[in-house]
């Protein structure tokens, strides 16, 4: 999702209760920076996961921005506690996670551990914006489904791949017909 600079679209966080998780004093710096800069008036700041899981619980969040606190990912286990220990409704607030590094496997621990999005560092408002209104008008239900807790995971749809069906019985031969290559035909007569 991108936005169009000639919008003169209206985005205000002044309602929501936004809360921070980052442990350096320069990214917090800057998250509060960037989300004043969209409105937000109501800011929780927490700089350990212990101060996040005390506001978490004391507190009825809009959004949440987290940090995944590399290198010991204490950001991405706040997140997965948020999902199956958090009370309703902060259980299923949208938590949008940062980080300064994104190889595969940090991508895929940010997304397992029920996080909406990744946002990679060093971030432009821009970019914050668009993905917080990505959350918002996605609308991914959310799965309890074995050991994970958090919005669907998968982004989209696309089917089967263009001549190729969806189903086994797509595949299958009817008794009747030839088989389709000259191996398979060999074999059905030494078979027979």
């Amino acid at each position: 999702m991108s936005l169009d600079p000639a919008s003169r679209a209206r985005f205000n966080l002044e309602r929501a209760a936004v809360m921070l998780l980052d442990d350096t004093p320069m990214g917090m710096s800057i998250l509060v920076q960037i989300v004043t800069g969209l409105g937000a008036k109501t800011l929780y700041r927490c700089a350990s996961v212990e101060q996040a899981q005390q506001v978490a619980t004391s507190y009825e969040l809009d959004l949440a921005i987290v940090d995944g606190m590399a290198p010991s990912g204490a950001g991405y286990d706040f997140v997965r506690w948020m999902r199956t220990e958090a009370k309703e409704p902060n259980c299923y607030t949208p938590v949008l996670i940062t980080t300064a590094h994104t190889p595969a496997s940090d991508v895929a621990r940010a997304r397992d551990c029920g996080g909406h999005i990744i946002i990679k560092k060093p971030i432009a408002p821009k970019v914050m914006l668009e993905r917080i209104l990505w959350v918002a008008k996605e609308g991914r239900p959310f799965l309890f489904s074995g050991s994970y807790v958090g919005p669907d995971r998968r982004f989209r749809n696309d089917g089967p791949p263009d001549g190729i069906g969806r189903r086994r019985e797509d595949h299958m031969v009817d008794a009747g017909e030839a088989p389709a290559d000259e191996e398979a035909a060999s074999d059905a007569r030494a078979a027979s």
